[in-house]
């Protein structure tokens, strides 16, 4: 259980225990936060780095090292690591030829490593990127997502370590990568869901004997709720699923049993010996069954295969020795290196002090953070429903930054959000607030007071574009910019309407009702459209993080009208 995670910075703690238990390996960066490898192979000339949420361990940080990864960026639980994160590893990380970045198919990993890769670029460095997806579960038309990336990461950042290590260009590893993940499918199943570090309790819950079929590696629902088989009958119908999926092509295997976290060997071992009885009587060959914890959900009580189906070569790549913490394969070759670990922990960057008589819209900033601060258990508990369960603390921190940042730096309300939301906040829904804030600012005025309805008409429009451009979601995909639309929309026709009345607590009125409408939304774009129907009936978070921003500017400007609204923890109810 999820219930010994230290109060203050878990993940980079855990960084630092990683480094200290595996001396002379690996470095820690504290700000931001990474981790990267001391002794990388001397033939290598491209620079894998990787990383997203953490709570899947050994996934990622696991192989760091020969034979394995240059650097890895760790996200805060369930979330996705920040773009100056990814950006600075890389920096730090890179070769001769270039960096390759190898990424898990879920948007806030895509999109923070998508900026991340602008950034290198921009500075010269050469990249490309291998993204992995490889759950069948969310193989489906009615997506714009596409598959999740899942335990076939393992197998990727495993035979392109080995590659690297023999001096592969970086258009070779790219190439290696994409047909791996072509080749590769995997299944998840769960008899119980991982315990939430936030409320101590099951993300979800399961009626006895009962399985929840094709689960996420973020203890996102399964497609399906099923009868609990027996284990021989259930790793059967994984199986069929798992190659009906798979691209045709020759019969030899490898195949990945992966525990999801509370999982004990003795079931990954027995299954493993089930999976190779009932790939043999297929006719494929297994030549490799792996069974261990590669890929967990922190403590999910559940289960994954995956099938690769091999090309010439990639079994010495898999076979290749490394010289990582994840002992892959087994046993490890090569001696270890005596001598302490270096853990970089630097202290945070000295902070310009606050301008005198530094204006703004502060009364925002500070309205907000106690709204969501109140709402936060809500918003966890709506997330939990739809996804991880990790928006609520991701917002409360981001927020909470914000308002650090104004007090440090003598900064305006929504300079702050988008400086936090940008710099400093992962997951999807960091980046993509971070650009709506950074447009609101620029319809402040220095003196604080009221933002004019036009000028908060063209910055609302213009985030919507940003965050379409970045994310790709349309009205109707049943995200953020569900609430945001309706209310720019409202703010341009209250702008052409001199006789306005209330164009702040108007435009807050269609947020709110576009927010709740997402609950009727089947999601097509974020965590959200992989649990399908089991989504229907619950408001999206960050819809509703949108309406509670414009009630927050409604309260400040108009306080005459804004008491029309309804209050934040109503329309947050789960």
């Amino acid at each position: 259980m999820s219930y010994f995670l230290p109060e203050n910075a878990p993940v980079l703690t855990a960084a630092r225990g990683l480094a200290l238990a595996h001396p002379g390996m690996i470095e820690v960066n504290g700000a931001p936060l990474y981790l990267r490898a001391r002794d990388p192979h001397p033939d290598r000339t491209v620079a894998l780095v990787s990383g997203g949420g953490s709570g899947h361990e050994p996934l990622h940080t696991g192989l760091l090292g020969r034979g394995g990864l240059d650097a890895v960026c760790p996200g805060e639980i369930f979330a996705s690591p920040h773009n100056r994160q990814i950006y600075e590893a890389s920096a730090a990380a890179a070769r001769s030829g270039g960096v390759l970045h190898i990424v898990k198919n879920y948007t806030g990993d895509v999109i923070n490593f998508q900026i991340a890769a602008e950034r290198l670029r921009h500075d010269g460095v050469p990249v490309a990127t291998v993204l992995v997806e490889d759950d069948l579960a969310t193989d489906s038309a009615d997506s714009a997502t596409g598959r999740r990336g899942t335990a076939a990461t393992v197998v990727v950042e495993k035979l392109l370590g080995a590659a690297a290590d023999r001096g592969a260009s970086l258009e070779e590893l790219a190439e290696l990568g994409r047909r791996v993940v072509a080749r590769s499918r995997s299944i998840a199943v769960a008899a119980r869901a991982q315990t939430s570090p936030t409320t101590v309790s099951p993300a979800f819950t399961l009626d006895e004997g009962t399985l929840d079929y094709g689960v996420g590696i973020h203890g996102e629902r399964g497609i399906r709720t099923i009868a609990r088989p027996a284990v021989g009958d259930l790793v059967r119908r994984m199986t069929d699923d798992l190659l009906d999926a798979l691209p045709e092509g020759p019969g030899e295997v490898l195949a990945l049993v992966n525990g999801l976290g509370a999982t004990t060997e003795l079931e990954l071992n027995a299954i493993g010996v089930l999976l190779r009885d009932e790939l043999t009587g297929r006719g494929l060959t297994p030549v490799f069954v792996v069974p261990g914890t590669f890929t967990a959900a922190l403590d999910m009580a559940g289960f994954s295969l995956t099938l690769t189906r091999l090309e010439d070569g990639w079994a010495d790549l898999w076979t290749a020795p490394t010289r990582t913490p994840l002992v892959l394969p087994r046993p490890l070759n090569g001696g270890e290196t005596a001598g302490e670990a270096t853990v970089g922990v630097p202290a945070e960057a000295a902070r310009t002090a606050p301008a005198e008589g530094a204006a703004g819209d502060r009364a925002l900033l500070d309205r907000y953070a106690a709204t969501v601060t109140q709402v936060r258990d809500n918003l966890t508990k709506l997330d939990q429903l739809v996804g991880d369960g990790d928006f609520g603390d991701n917002l409360t921190g981001g927020v909470r930054r914000a308002v650090k940042l104004a007090d440090e730096r003598g900064l305006d309300g929504t300079t702050a959000l988008a400086e936090a939301f940008l710099d400093d906040v992962g997951g999807t829904s960091g980046p993509l607030f971070g650009l709506l804030f950074q447009h609101l600012a620029s319809a402040v005025p220095a003196d604080g007071g009221a933002p004019g309805v036009g000028a908060l008409a063209e910055a609302a429009e213009a985030g919507f574009a940003a965050i379409h451009r970045v994310g790709g979601a349309n009205p109707g995909d049943c995200t953020l910019v569900d609430a945001l639309a309706p209310a720019a929309e409202s703010l341009t026709a209250s702008a052409g309407d001199a006789g306005a009345e209330a164009p702040l607590t108007e435009a807050a009125q269609a947020a709110i009702r576009g927010a709740l409408a997402t609950a009727s939304l089947r999601p097509r774009r974020g965590r959200a459209s992989y649990v399908g129907d089991h989504a229907l009936g619950v408001p999206d978070p960050g819809a509703l993080a949108v309406a509670l921003l414009f009630m927050a500017l409604a309260d400040i400007h108009e306080p005459a009208t804004a008491p029309r609204l309804p209050a934040p923890g109503h329309i947050t109810l789960p």
